[in-house]
This record gives structure tokens, C-alpha cells and sequence, in this order.
């Protein structure tokens, strides 16, 4: 509700009025207003907030005086100076002056006539100017005049008429005015147009010019509503909300156009896409997509949907790497130098990689292999990749393949579906922001399959050199040239990856390390990290190779040296506390000093608990995760010749019990057994660590060996172990994993490993310092296996 301010009259403010001084003759009282113009002639309110504006209405209201209205040439401006304000005004009476309840206040004028503005007066708590009063010269008699002054009316007459819910009464107005400035002075201030617009028709004295520029601009308004009442005419169907939003949009975006502005809401954001996409340097298709979709694009509503969707795809584009990339500056001694600083041994995988960078650098343009890491976890696939990226110079990502079974995931998903994206391949070069990059795909060999596709099957055209120049990402849906990306792959074992895929790839074997390789692998790199994560300098710690080897050995079984590390870490962070309690300046840490820090030892030599007793035999295994030892028990009690087997055996180990049994029947005689002994006797193997599930003909001669030791009475070495397959013959069949089956025994504390004689050449693969700590016996039949491995000479006890 309006409340009109009862302000007292002259005999009830002597006291106020006289501590304002009076104003000259020719001085104004002026309020300044924002984005408006005041006419002689009309009648509208102003809200005033400024406290100077304030002051001078109260003023101007006590006593009786006009105000000057003037519009500030920068709306921004908060107190506006001489230089901020016009320099033609309107001179106005106050006719009411109401607050509302939340405090702003409103002034109801009425313009009067122009003056100019020719100083101001300062010492006043309002703004003060010394006018020049411009009075409106009358009318001459000239036809020019008249004319413009009838064509006038007829185009205010003409817009009134098209302007919806338009009194009668204004129409009527209209044609009484009979004075062409009266008229000009109406139209120009109630006509929307920009208030700098009719501040240049208010400073204009001329009366024909003004009538001129009133004319011009009507002229411009019915051009304007005449396009909007046939863009009404052409969407005069039923229209639904979203349909008749559109349609107020368009309408809004002509008119706009037709008075020059050309303002629509997404004009600018469209206008900075277009550089964009100009400067992303797209191949020829891709530029037209674009294009394609930038021109939809503008005829949308920025409100919509499907507005989001495309300025979404068209971001995408934009981001996503084009440009070919920079030749690669590849050094090889550099490349060795690097590979070397970062990683302790592997010599045969640095060896591979240095051939492939040569071969890069001399055939830039070759396809060259995918190269596939294969190895237990913690030896270093993944940091190879990184060590690779820095040899070439280039941008390291990587993309983790574990748990994907979605196809969409590796080609991405439809821009029909609602959160769309483009799959993981795309989305690692958007992040390099090149596609001369180094892309690790880890584990490979955990990829899923289930109903919404295999990605092992999308991978297929990734990883091949022939196809990925195009490879097709489906929320793209251009081709994209992978054939600049530097695929490595890793994982851990090669049977779940399909063979499809395997055949596109060059497979390099990462075994495990033996424990002095570990313990220099710990020496270099992972002491020092440990320290500085901890937060310890160098000088403030030290672990003695002692240490080391004991946290190697009673601490960790593994094929790689993650868990090394973080022991070593558990080691930095026990002393960074004593360290920050004010306890020791410096610590160094022994091998007795572990069990305060890391507990009782966790491992132990368990071939000296399970050995020295007939039916025990020790056998090598290998494993996802490295090389292990394998124990094979065999007992037999009173029974009907039953073959027990438990320990969660596989189809295949339990075929190699089956053998082993069946050899030592053929046997017997040699082992001086009675024949029909073994038949009434049930003989039961097991293998502990019964919740590993186990499988693989490896420990065929283990199993020959424990049945053999069972019925000669006879115990087996205890540092002996094996491995081989055997057959019905008696002949001892090859096997793989060697090199991890060897540094297992090693770290297991085995003299003496019995392997098949034709896997004599796989143990190039093994390190000299574990083959020269290792006795070997090369078996051909199994006959040799029961004289190295048991004492036949001696009694049993």
C-alpha cells in the first residue's frame, strides 16, 4: 500500500529552510535518473534512491519549486559528477511524492520545457545547476512543416492501431494534438526505443530535424511490427508451450535484428563456438559435422533440451585432439639412460623396448607393435609405460581396463541416450590433449563380458595399426586416427584375453625378482621414496642391507616389490613419530629391530617342517602372482586300492595323481613292492592350502616322487624340488614357468631343482646370480627323479 508523504508547509519548515541556502533566479534543483528521458508534456514516475535525490525532491515539494530531470550518460555511475550528466535536460513539477512500505520513494512528474545546463553551484546537499531556459519556438508557417507534421500523426495513428489493447482514447488523443513539437515530443517519449536515442531527440531544437528523426524512427517501428504480424501468419497452427516459446523467442530475435541489435541470448556463445571449431583443425568431414551441428545449433532455444545435448557434442569435438602431432625427438642413449634410471634389471624387456624406439626413430611412419607387458603385479608394467613416455618425450595416459564389460565403455555410447559419452579411449586423449601420446591399457586381462557386448571384441580395431587410422567412436560418429597413439598393454596372465586380440599384440614376460634384486631394487628406489612421503631427509634414517634382506625374507612373498615397499614405508613412518615426538634426532634401523616395528616374522622356511619324513615330496608351482613351492603328502591306509585325492584339485592335477599312481603299480617291482600289496591298501594325496583351488600337469613328477617315497619308506631331501609332467612311460614331459618356479626354490631356501631335461633352455631366462646359487638336475624319465631325490642307500628311520 502507497503512503503519500504530508510534507509541512513554508511557516512550519522556517527552522529547515534556512539551513539551505537560497537558490539564484536562474539555479534548478536537479535529480539525475538512469536509462530515461523526461519529455515536455509527460506525465511519468521516477524512483529515486540516491540521499542527495531524495533531499532535493523534499526540497523541491516544501517549497514549491520545479526540478530538473536529467539522464546520466553512464547508468553505472552512482554519484554522478558535471561530467557524468547530459547536458540538456527537462524541466519539471512535482505532482506527488509517495513512499512504499519497504522504504524506496517515487516521484510523479510532469515535464514542463527543455533547458541547458551552463554550471553547477556547489555548497547544497543536492545537485544544483544554473539553467538556461530553452523555450519552444512556435510553429512557422511552412509547408515542409505541416507536411511532416500530418505524416506524423498518420504513422503514430498506424502504430497505435497495430499495438494489441490499445485504448480508443489514445488514438483519439493523438489526433487532437495540433502543435507538430507537442506531438513529436509525445511519440518520442512513450515509443520503446533507447534512452540515448531520445536524449538525442530531446537536444534537438530544430523542429524539422526533430520531426525528421520522430518520423525515422516510427517508420522503423511499423517495418518492425509488420515482420512480427507475418511471422505471426505463418505460425498461426495450434501450438503447444513449447512451440509458442519458440515462436516468442523468434519473434524477439527479428525484431531485435531489425533494429540493429541482433542481441539473442546465445549469440556471442555461438559466435565463440564458431572460432573454435575454426581453430581445432578438423579434418574436412569432421569440420562439416560440426558446422552442421553449429547451424542447428542457432535455430534452437537455449532452454531446451536438446540444446544442451548438442552444445554438449559440439564441445566435445572441439576438445577432443585433431591436430597431427610433432615428430618425435627420439635419442636411444638417452631412452637407455632413462629406462635405466627408473628400473633395476629387466634387461631383456629394456632391450625390446630400446629396439622398438630405434626402429621408430628410423621409420617414423611405420606401424610399429602393440607392445603387451605380461607379468605378476609390482615388477613394473605400469611405470614402464611411464619411463617409455619419457624416453619418447611424449604425454603419459592411462586407462584401466579392470571390471569394464560394457562394449560402449571402449567406443562410447550414442548421443540418443541420455548422459551420453564417448568411451574411454576418446576421453584419454581429450585429457592428453594430443594424439601423440603414450596410452597404457591396463589389465587387458580383466576385461568382463556380459548382454551389453564383449570389449575385448571393440579393442580389436583399437589396437590394430591396419584399422585404428579410422577407428569410429559411436557418440563422435566421425573417424578418429589413432595410428599416432603409442599402445602399451599390460596384464598379469595371457589366457583370459581372447586370441584375436593376443595376435595383435608383442607379448614381453616380466618375472619376478630374486631377493639380492629386490634388495637393490629397495636400495635405489624404494628407501628414498618411502623417505620422502614420510616426510624423513636421508641423514635422518637408515636401514641397513641386513634389514632389507630381512624384510625380504620374513616379511614379504611376492613376486614384485609392492609389498617390499610398503614395509619399508610401515619401517619410515614408526621412526618419523619417535622423530616428531622429540624422542631421537636420528634412528638406524637393524634386522633385530624389525620384530619391534613390522611384528614376529610372517614367512617361514616351510621345507624344513614338511620335509623329512617318507610320502612329502616338495614341488614347484607358478602362478598369477609369481613362483611358489608346493607341497605333495601322500599317506595310505587298509583299504580296497583307492586313489583319495583333496587340497580343491583341477580336472588336470587330478589326472597327474591318477598317473603317478599308476606308474608306481608298473614299478613296484623296482621299488621291491609286492603287487598285491597295493591293492589292499587306499592311498590318500593332498595338497595343503585347501581353499586354493590348484590345476596343471606340472607336479606329475612330485606326485610320482611322494608315492614313491611313501611305499620305499624312504624320505625325500629336504632341499630338493621339482617340477615336470610326466607320462605313462615313465618319460619326464616339459613345462613352463621356469623362471618363476626357479626363484621361488630360490627364496623358498632350495639347494637342488629337478626340471625336465628339455626345459634346459629356458633357463637363459633365469638371472645368473639365482642359476649360480641353484644346483640343477636335468631329468629325462623318472627313474632319474627317484635317484636324485631319494636316498635309496639308506634305511629309512
Amino acid at each position: 500500500m502507497n503512503q503519500v508523504i504530508h510534507l509541512p508547509d513554508r511557516s512550519d519548515s522556517q527552522g529547515e529552510k534556512d539551513t539551505v541556502p537560497a537558490l539564484p533566479s536562474d539555479a534548478l534543483v536537479i535529480i539525475p535518473v538512469r536509462n530515461m528521458v523526461l519529455f515536455p508534456g509527460m506525465v511519468v514516475p521516477i524512483s529515486i534512491g540516491r540521499s542527495s535525490s531524495i533531499a532535493a525532491a523534499q526540497y523541491a515539494v516544501k517549497n514549491d519549486q520545479a526540478v530538473g530531470i536529467l539522464m546520466q550518460r553512464n547508468p553505472d555511475v552512482e554519484t554522478p559528477g558535471a561530467d557524468d550528466l547530459s547536458s540538456v535536460g527537462t524541466i519539471a513539477s512535482i505532482l506527488r511524492y509517495v513512499t512504499t512500505p519497504d522504504g524506496t520513494h517515487h516521484i510523479v512528474c510532469q515535464g514542463q520545457q527543455r533547458f541547458r545546463v551552463t554550471g553547477y553551484l556547489e555548497g547544497f546537499a543536492f545537485t544544483v545547476a544554473r539553467i538556461e531556459r530553452i523555450a519552444e519556438a512556435a510553429a512557422p508557417d511552412n509547408p515542409e512543416i505541416e507536411a511532416r507534421f500530418m505524416r506524423l500523426k498518420e504513422r503514430a495513428v498506424e502504430v497505435l492501431q497495430m499495438l494489441p489493447q490499445v485504448p480508443a482514447e489514445m488514438v483519439h488523443a493523438v489526433q487532437g494534438i495540433d502543435t507538430p513539437a507537442t506531438l513529436a515530443d509525445l511519440v518520442a517519449g512513450y515509443v520503446d526505443i533507447k534512452a540515448t536515442e531520445k536524449q538525442e531527440i530531446l537536444e534537438e531544437i530544430d523542429l524539422r530535424r526533430r520531426l525528421d528523426r520522430v518520423l525515422d524512427m516510427l517508420v522503423h517501428r511499423i517495418d518492425v511490427l509488420n515482420l512480427s504480424r507475418d511471422i505471426d501468419k505463418r505460425t498461426k497452427a495450434s501450438l503447444g508451450q513449447r512451440e509458442r516459446e519458440f515462436l516468442l523467442r523468434e519473434q524477439l530475435k527479428s525484431i531485435q535484428k531489425e533494429l540493429g541489435e541482433d542481441a539473442s541470448g546465445n549469440a556471442a556463445e555461438i559466435e565463440e563456438l564458431r572460432n573454435l571449431i575454426e581453430e581445432a583443425h578438423m579434418p574436412e568431414e569432421v569440420a562439416k559435422q560440426a558446422a552442421k551441428e553449429l547451424k542447428r545449433l542457432e535455430r534452437m532455444a537455449d532452454g531446451s533440451a536438446e540444446y544442451s545435448m548438442v552444445r554438449t557434442y559440439l564441445d566435445w569435438l572441439i576438445e577432443v585432439p585433431w591436430k597431427a602431432p610433432e615428430p618425435d625427438t627420439i635419442d636411444v642413449g638417452q631412452a637407455r639412460r632413462v629406462l635405466d634410471a627408473d628400473h633395476f634389471d629387466l634387461e631383456k624387456v629394456k632391450k625390446r623396448i630400446l629396439e622398438f624406439l630405434a626402429v621408430r626413430k628410423l621409420k617414423p611412419a611405420g606401424h610399429g607393435p602393440i607392445l603387451c607387458l605380461v607379468g605378476p603385479p609390482g615388477v613394473g608394467k605400469t611405470s614402464l609405460g611411464q619411463s617409455i613416455a619419457r624416453a619418447l618425450g611424449r604425454k603419459f595416459v592411462r586407462v584401466s581396463l579392470g571390471g569394464v564389460h560394457d562394449e560402449a565403455e571402449i567406443r562410447g555410447h550414442r548421443r540418443t541416450y541420455v548422459g551420453a559419452l564417448p568411451g574411454n579411449i576418446i576421453q584419454a586423449l581429450k585429457k592428453a590433449g594430443t594424439r601423440g601420446c603414450v596410452m597404457m591399457l591396463d589389465e587387458i586381462d580383466k576385461l568382463g563380458s556380459g548382454i551389453q557386448g564383449d570389449p575385448s571384441a571393440a579393442l580389436l580395431e583399437v589396437l590394430d595399426p591396419e584399422q585404428n587410422n579410422s577407428f569410429r567412436d559411436n557418440y563422435l560418429a566421425v573417424p578418429y586416427d589413432l595410428s599416432q597413439v603409442l599402445f602399451i598393454t599390460t596384464a598379469n596372465v595371457l589366457d583370459p584375453v581372447p586370441g584375436p586380440l593376443r595376435d595383435r599384440m608383442e607379448v614381453l614376460h616380466l618375472a619376478g625378482y630374486t631377493q639380492e634384486e629386490k634388495r637393490e631394487i629397495a636400495r635405489r628406489y624404494l628407501v628414498t621414496r618411502q623417505l620422502e612421503d614420510s616426510g624423513l631427509k636421508p641423514e635422518q634414517l637408515e636401514i641397513t642391507d641386513d634389514a632389507l634382506a630381512a624384510i625380504i625374507r620374513d616379511y614379504t612373498r611376492e613376486a614384485g616389490v609392492r609389498n617390499l615397499e610398503r614395509q619399508i614405508g610401515a619401517v619410515c613412518r614408526r621412526t618419523a613419530v619417535r622423530i616428531a615426538e622429540g624422542e631421537i634426532q636420528t634412528a638406524r634401523v637393524d634386522a633385530p629391530d624389525l620384530v619391534e616395528v613390522l611384528g614376529p616374522a610372517k614367512f617361514e622356511n616351510e621345507v624344513a617342517l614338511r620335509a623329512g619324513m617318507p610320502g612329502v615330496a616338495t614341488g614347484l608351482a607358478w602362478t598369477p602372482v609369481g613362483g611358489d613351492i608346493l607341497f605333495i603328502e601322500a599317506s595310505r591306509t587298509a583299504g580296497t586300492g583307492r586313489l583319495i585325492l583333496t587340497g580343491q584339485l583341477g580336472d588336470v592335477m587330478k589326472e597327474s595323481a591318477q598317473a603317478a599312481l599308476t606308474l608306481v603299480k608298473s614299478r613296484a617291482a623296482t621299488f621291491g613292492l609286492d603287487p598285491a600289496t597295493l591293492e589292499k591298501v587306499d592311498v590318500h594325496i593332498h595338497v595343503p592350502a585347501g581353499a586354493i583351488p590348484k590345476d596343471g600337469p606340472s607336479a606329475g613328477v612330485a606326485m610320482f616322487i611322494a608315492l614313491a617315497s611313501l611305499f620305499m619308506n624312504r624320505p625325500v631331501r629336504s632341499d630338493v624340488a621339482m617340477t615336470g609332467e610326466i607320462s605313462l612311460r615313465g618319460l619326464v614331459l616339459p613345462v613352463g614357468g621356469i623362471k618363476e618356479k626357479m626363484l621361488a626354490a630360490l627364496a623358498a631356501g632350495i639347494k637342488k631343482v629337478m626340471l625336465p631335461a628339455r626345459n634346459r633352455k629356458d633357463l637363459e631366462e633365469v638371472p645368473l646370480p639365482a642359476r649360480q646359487q641353484l644346483e640343477f638336475v636335468y631329468l629325462d624319465d623318472i627313474d632319474e627323479a627317484v635317484l636324485a631325490a631319494i636316498d635309496v642307500a639308506r634305511d629309512a628311520p
